[in-house]
């Protein structure tokens, strides 16, 4: 069964992600910095409105950043239960579940279709497992904003380094080409 991510309007419609028989752990959970998840948002050009998707949302801050800053609707999917528990809760507590909501299971099931922006935060070997399924879902246009660790094949259209918390970031920017016939 896939994630439902395709119906985003109406964020309370989505049903619960269900869990696929051997989800994959693609990276440990490691939280952004708000700067750099600032960033990673104005990068993509975020508009109001648009379809923001965190594969791995961990805490949801990214969710949080993009509907609070941003005006998107925003979707996270995450593997560990605890995290998205949290994730939730923290969306209720600020009145944000009209406008983004987290689910329970492994990225490679999610339906990205509608997606505008899809963030990452993985290592490089998981983008590149990734890939051919952003490449397979995602539509022309749609945008790919990836902390730290670039997709390979792919050649990003913008790349910023940022120094935050001692240590320097890079946030590599996407954009899905249009299909060739």
């Amino acid at each position: 069964m896939k994630l439902a991510i395709c119906s985003l309007v109406a964020l309370s419609a989505l049903p619960l992600a269900a869990q696929s028989s051997d989800p994959q752990r693609l990276a440990p959970f490691v939280p952004s910095p708000m700067e750099i998840i600032e960033r990673m948002l104005e990068s993509a050009n975020v508009k109001r409105g648009e379809i923001v998707v965190d594969l791995g949302c961990g805490d949801g801050r990214i969710l949080i950043t993009a509907v609070q800053k941003f005006g998107a609707k925003a979707v996270g999917v995450e593997l560990n239960p605890k995290l998205v528990k949290e994730a939730s809760e923290m969306i209720a507590r600020l009145g944000l579940q009209n406008h983004a909501k987290v689910v329970r299971g492994d990225i490679f099931e999610a339906d990205l279709t509608q997606a505008d922006v899809v963030t990452l935060y993985l290592t490089t070997g998981s983008n590149e497992k990734l890939r051919p399924k952003l490449e397979q879902s995602l539509r022309p246009g749609a945008r790919v904003v990836s902390h730290d660790y670039g997709i390979r094949g792919w050649n990003p259209i913008d790349v910023q380094e940022v120094f935050v918390h001692n240590r320097r970031h890079k946030i590599y920017l996407y954009q899905i080409a249009p299909r060739k016939n």
